[in-house]
């Protein structure tokens, strides 16, 4: 089988490469069929030169790209070249077509940037991310601040609000609230002479429950001791008979 692929050359970091057709039995070094251009990566842009008439020969006649190579010869529209051969376009109209798609591509196509460039886009935007950070956190402390101002404010001003009203409300409650006194007082004192009315009464039906208490705890002692006195009687009455009935 016969290949199209990349047969590297150059020196260390700094290959090119030609494209050539070969067997796929050979060495990548090895003896070629067909050279069909060059192809240098490691320039900026990168480089290419490339036989399209004897490349799309070799494609027509079965020769298979290899990966790299196929991505080569697409962008180069090598592809597109075949497939309008196949609808009957002539060669002047293919050529202005490829030219035109070329150029499409290009306008969609980003600028190529070297690696230099590329670190510098990406300093000036962590730059003004960072930026963005501070001016956000700048922000949220200056609103803090006017935040607690306003609520001090107005602390300020609602005490120096009640320290204004407060004597005037004193002043206008004072009448009223030296009637309600003497309305209060009026209305406790009957309440107090009751009380007090009330008092030696009290005292009395103490006394008198004391009183009750220690005449209950004597009657049983007076009740033992006329028993003791009955039973005295009782012993001196027998023995006066006794001595009574000795006598006769």
């Amino acid at each position: 089988m016969v290949k199209i692929r990349l047969q590297r050359h150059g020196r260390k970091r700094f290959p090119y490469y030609h494209i050539v057709v070969a067997d796929i039995r050979t060495k990548r070094d090895g003896r070629i069929i067909e050279d069909l251009g060059r192809f240098s990566p490691t320039k900026d842009p990168s480089l290419l030169r490339l036989d399209v008439d004897r490349a799309v020969h070799w494609i027509k006649n079965g020769a298979q790209p290899t990966d790299t190579v196929y991505s080569i010869l697409k962008k180069e529209g090598i592809f597109y070249r075949l497939h309008l051969e196949r609808w009957g376009k002539s060669a002047e109209e293919i050529d202005e077509t490829i030219s035109a798609w070329k150029e499409d591509r290009k306008k969609g196509e980003k600028p190529a940037q070297t690696k230099a460039q590329r670190m510098k886009d990406q300093l000036k935007a962590e730059e003004e991310a960072f930026k963005k950070e501070q001016e956000k956190r700048a922000r949220e402390e200056a609103e803090k601040v006017k935040v607690a101002a306003e609520a001090a404010r107005k602390a300020e001003e609602e005490k120096a609000a009640a320290e204004e009203s407060g004597p005037e409300a004193g002043e206008e409650k004072g009448p009223e609230a030296a009637e309600e006194k003497a309305d209060a007082k009026e209305a406790d004192a009957p309440m107090a002479e009751s009380k007090e009315e009330k008092a030696p009464e009290a005292e009395k039906t103490e006394e008198k429950k004391e009183a009750d208490s220690a005449e209950k705890e004597e009657a049983p002692k007076q009740d033992a001791a006329e028993s003791k006195d009955a039973a005295a009687g009782d012993k001196e009455a027998s023995s006066d008979k006794e001595s009574k009935e000795d006598k006769k």
